[in-house]
């Protein structure tokens, strides 16, 4: 049996290839692909700013249904409808011995390292499946990957209720945390973000107000925000420049998140003086290290739906990958779009 996948050359960039269907090991499971969402990290793996390897199947938001399993190691079937946490940690390094295996030192990520999801059927280890309802809309189902990053992020941010928050960018993970903001109770809950229909979508998620970043230190936003400033700040663009910007606007006992990926270049100005005046807790967020589940717990209690969608044959990657860039909705490619109708 053969399978389409798209695979990435770091000297050729993408291409469509027609393959053998690896044999199954112990463990493992084959998956027919549903939905893959392309996100920040694939574009930049594209564009040389993402360690990857060579040759990889690219995609690591994925939903698909269970086709054959190697073993009954699991209590998966055959037909279950699925989510891939997307990570192989080493277990040996003293992070992964220690509880902290999303810091892993030999970690290896589906569809950046390791083979993923962006092919009609991806094998990958059944113990790193979940099992999703049977109704659940596969586009909503490969939300469960980055939605389990949004939730470490805020964990990570630990935010008390009643507080307020200030998140920058409303793309498909700054929504999400808008979302998750809402249900911990956070509040105000504003979002700057340049896009009118980006702005439209965080009031939808839950934010009480979406400015342009330009407005900022409007009356309008202070009236909401106070004169202090904000409890917690939340870069989920991943841009310097807007990260100083944001430090300027916590209040003093503050915390801020960095959630968005920064080219490894893009240095942020920082004084130890400004942390030890203001008495700054600045954190870091990395993928989603035991949130996988909980993720898939919340995806029929989020409003995920007002995120848009656009979807792509897998044979369309190029205008995928486009459209991605464009940055107007969440972007999908569809492998087995013949599967895909059973749940429409």
């Amino acid at each position: 049996m053969n399978r389409t996948a798209l695979r990435h050359s770091i000297s050729d960039g993408l291409r469509l290839v027609d393959e053998p269907l690896p044999q199954l090991a112990a463990g493992e499971a084959s998956i027919d692909v549903l939905a893959v969402g392309l996100c920040g990290t694939d574009t930049h793996i594209l564009e040389g700013n993402f360690p990857s390897a060579d040759n990889v199947i690219m995609g690591h938001e994925v939903c698909g249904i269970v086709r054959e399993l190697a073993d009954d190691s699991s209590d998966l079937a055959v037909g279950d409808l699925v989510t891939v946490e997307p990570h192989k940690y080493c277990t040996a390094c003293t992070y992964c011995r220690s509880g902290d295996e999303h810091l892993c030192i030999n970690k290896k990520g589906y569809g950046v390292k390791l083979d993923g999801g962006m092919t009609t059927t991806m094998i990958a280890p059944a113990r790193i499946l979940y099992r999703l309802d049977p109704q659940t809309d596969p586009l909503i189902g490969a939300m469960a990957e980055p939605l389990a990053c949004c939730i470490h992020s805020m964990d990570r941010l630990n935010p008390t209720s009643g507080t307020s928050i200030l998140i920058s960018g409303c793309g498909p993970a700054g929504a999400m945390l808008v979302a998750l903001s809402k249900a911990r109770g956070l509040t105000p809950i504003v979002v700057s973000e340049p896009s009118e229909s980006r702005r439209e979508l965080a009031l939808k998620m839950g934010a009480d107000l979406a400015v342009h970043p330009d407005d900022l230190d409007s009356a309008e936003v202070s009236a909401v925000a106070g004169e202090q400033g904000f409890h917690s700040v939340v870069d989920a663009v991943g841009r310097a420049a807007i990260a100083r910007d944001l430090l300027n606007r916590i209040r003093k006992g503050g915390t801020f998140l960095v959630f968005g990926v920064a080219a490894p270049d893009d240095a942020l100005s920082l004084t130890p003086r400004e942390v030890y005046d203001k008495e700054l807790t600045i954190v870091g967020s990395i993928i989603n290290p035991y949130t996988h589940e909980r993720a898939v717990a919340m995806l029929s209690s989020l409003p995920l739906d007002a995120i848009p969608t656009r979807t792509f044959p897998l044979t369309d990657y190029e205008s995928a990958f486009a459209a991605q860039r464009e940055g107007r909705e969440k972007i999908y490619l569809i492998p087995n779009p013949e599967l895909l109708t059973d749940y429409s």
